[in-house]
């Protein structure tokens, strides 16, 4: 809210900028033409329109009597919301040389310019003129920048920035001191393009908020719809729900908490229970924090309405996010192409996020260890799935499963320069040397479908056999 305080500050300023118009208006101020500078002043990223206050320095209060009663303030509030489909907040303010009456008007939509009476406008000078071609194509191209680069929130203090984002566990993440003063928090953020300081104060970028915000809708409804939900169901549908939970934090000071949470839900893994004689998860905690953090990482945030899932099931946990990959789930183990790798590169430097393409390797890797089935990575119309399940023995897999099983196997050893066989595969499997006959039928199938290759730079003997993916 505008005080007294913040009105003597734009006094002093060095002169108009492109958030702040004043007019005297020492009577009143004709209602179209305060329409047409909202209208103007939301196109160019919002701003305060200022009556009482002379528009030529040095500027001073002459006190202003537009729209002086409640009811005409009321009124005037309500024409604007339908007239432009937008709220425009008024402060008054009784300074000692007058009445100030400040509208405040919200930046637009982005990428949506806004008209009045058919026209965009803008302000050139002391004139609002039609937006010109450039800057009407500059404003429908917005939506293609970055949404990392977007202001989360405008205009804020320096207390703002540090109420909002949790700054603490930022410079805990990257293992370095908390710096002595708050600026030095600031220029710090700043560095790293989390933060930008402007003449009206900080913006927070989209990036800033995603990643350590202590409350996402403390910013907007926009980016509290961009938390992880947790769904714990009591079966292997979705008949019965046990707990259904959506997160607040950023994405790095809440991912701690957010997998642990998940881990803790997860049922005893009794297989492994009874082998190892100590009490085991069903779904192991790297597993976990490989496939939340991918699921969080490469999701399509410009998609509206939607947020990464956290889905537990009594046999297996799904976690998809919005978004098709821009590679194919087959190619998981030994790609990594993110849409956006800015988010990728951060959480890689707070210790969240494996190096590139190791990710995936280290969920397979953990299945195998903790006897799973073979995840399972599927691509719907506008989601991406990752689906771990619970153990399995191996005559209760289908053809299905071991075939992925298989194939999973095979590029887990390629990438590190090793070859799949009949023995790795039964000792994936955990099967014995006389198994050896149905794994062979297991690798027949999975070169039937085209997954794996015979590696000819090796033995022709059947017995001596080694496999490659296909695309190796």
């Amino acid at each position: 809210m505008t005080t007294l305080e913040i009105l003597e500050k734009w006094l002093n300023a060095a002169a108009e900028t492109e958030r702040l118009e004043f007019k005297e208006a020492k009577q009143q101020y004709d209602t179209t033409k305060l329409l047409r500078y909202c209208v103007a002043l939301a196109n160019e990223g919002g701003g305060y329109l200022v009556l009482g206050v002379t528009d030529k320095r040095p500027r001073r209060v002459v006190g202003s009597q537009a729209f002086l009663c409640a009811t005409d303030l009321n009124d005037i509030k309500s024409r604007i919301v339908d007239k432009l489909r937008f709220r425009v907040d008024a402060t008054e303010l009784l300074h000692s040389d007058g009445r100030v009456l400040v509208f405040e008007v919200p930046t637009r939509p982005v990428g949506q310019p806004l008209a009045f009476d058919g026209a965009y406008l803008m302000r050139a000078g002391e004139d609002l003129v039609p937006m010109t071609p450039d800057v009407l194509k500059k404003i429908f191209a917005e939506e293609q920048q970055d949404w990392f680069c977007q202001p989360a929130q405008c205009n804020a203090s320096p207390d703002d920035v540090i109420a909002l984002l949790d700054t603490q566990t930022y410079f805990e993440l990257l293992k370095i001191p908390y710096p002595t003063t708050r600026d030095a928090v600031l220029e710090r953020l700043q560095s790293q393009h989390l933060i930008k300081q402007t003449a009206q104060g900080w913006t927070i970028t989209n990036l800033a908020a995603i990643l350590l915000a202590k409350k996402l809708d403390a910013f907007s409804p926009a980016l509290a719809r961009k938390a992880p939900r947790v769904v714990i169901y009591e079966g292997i549908d979705k008949l019965k729900t046990r707990n259904d939970t959506t997160g607040i934090r950023g994405y790095a000071v809440g991912f701690e908490g957010l997998v642990d949470f998940v881990h803790s839900a997860a049922p005893q893994n009794r297989f492994i229970e009874e082998v190892v004689r100590e009490e085991v998860k069903m779904f192991p905690e790297q597993a976990l924090r490989e496939l939340i953090a991918n699921a969080l990482v490469h999701q399509d945030f410009l998609a509206t309405g939607t947020s990464v899932m956290i889905e537990m099931y009594s046999d297996r946990i799904e976690i998809s996010n919005p978004g098709i990959p821009p590679i194919k789930v087959e190619r998981f183990i030994d790609e990594n192409r993110s849409r956006n790798e800015q988010l990728a590169d951060v959480m890689r430097r707070f210790g969240i996020c494996e190096e590139k393409g190791s990710g995936i390797d280290k969920v397979v890797s953990t299945a195998e260890v903790f006897q799973l089935p073979a995840p399972d990575f599927r691509v719907g119309d506008t989601r991406t799935i990752a689906v771990l399940f619970a153990h399995q023995d191996f005559a209760d897999m289908s053809k299905t499963d071991r075939i992925r099983a298989c194939y999973q196997h095979c590029c887990l050893l390629y990438v590190s320069n090793q070859r799949m066989s009949n023995q790795t595969l039964r000792e994936r499997f955990r099967l014995s040397e006389s198994k050896a006959v149905i794994v062979s039928q297991i690798i027949g199938a999975t070169k039937e479908n085209g997954w794996i290759k015979t590696d000819e730079s090796e033995s022709t003997s059947t017995r001596y056999a080694r496999y490659l993916p296909f695309w190796a």
